[in-house]
């Protein structure tokens, strides 16, 4: 639910379980980002698990917007190989220290977030995304997300998952909130969540 809440009995609000909190992010100059929090309404603690899983894994292919997308993994690599073998998904070693998987459906999306919430791992969308990036996937490899952020105007977006803290960082030149929200209103509907733009 993207409403404010819900009149109960006694004329209180009965507020949504989930919040999604979206917001404009001042990284410095020349950086555009949009934040992403997902919280318990009541709690401001990160959602978490499952549920946590099942929301991200709609969240993203509606972001996503059917275009190309692909997520870079560039530490703990050796689960995220066996991970992927266990359950066939396809995977590209793209540099030393850096493992990419092509387009992802939302139910793998949905195991890869729940297995890997507490890692920091990144997803790139745009049509840049349908070849390998060899710069970007090397700079993945030695610096980590910090490679994302020149990248980033190549791509729709860049994101920076920190799903453990309820976090994602979208870094791109085109995505404002407004933009953000509008997509995900209905992706999110289903979840009971209350999409609020704090700033």
């Amino acid at each position: 639910m993207s409403a404010a809440g819900s009149p109960v009995p006694g004329g209180a609000l009965e507020l949504p379980p989930f919040s999604l909190d979206v917001q404009a992010l001042d990284l410095g100059t020349g950086v555009k980002a949009v934040g992403l929090e997902l919280v318990g309404t009541e709690n401001r603690e990160p959602v978490r698990g499952k549920e946590a899983a099942e929301i991200w894994s709609a969240v993203f292919p509606a972001l996503v917007a059917g275009e190309p997308y692909v997520v870079d993994f560039f530490s703990h690599i050796d689960r995220v190989r066996e991970f992927c073998r266990a359950r066939g998904i396809a995977l590209r070693e793209a540099a030393e220290r850096c493992v990419v998987l092509p387009q992802p459906s939302p139910e793998l999306l949905r195991q890869i977030f729940e297995r890997f919430e507490g890692e920091t791992f990144g997803i790139r969308v745009g049509v840049a995304a349908n070849e390998p990036d060899m710069p970007l996937e090397g700079d993945l490899s030695k610096r980590g997300l910090d490679a994302y952020q020149p990248a980033s105007a190549r791509y729709t977006f860049c994101a920076i998952c920190e799903l453990e803290d309820g976090w994602v960082t979208l870094l791109s030149e085109t995505l404002w909130p407004s933009e953000v929200i509008r997509r995900l209103r209905p992706a999110v509907q289903p979840f009971d969540v209350h999409i609020a733009r704090p700033n």
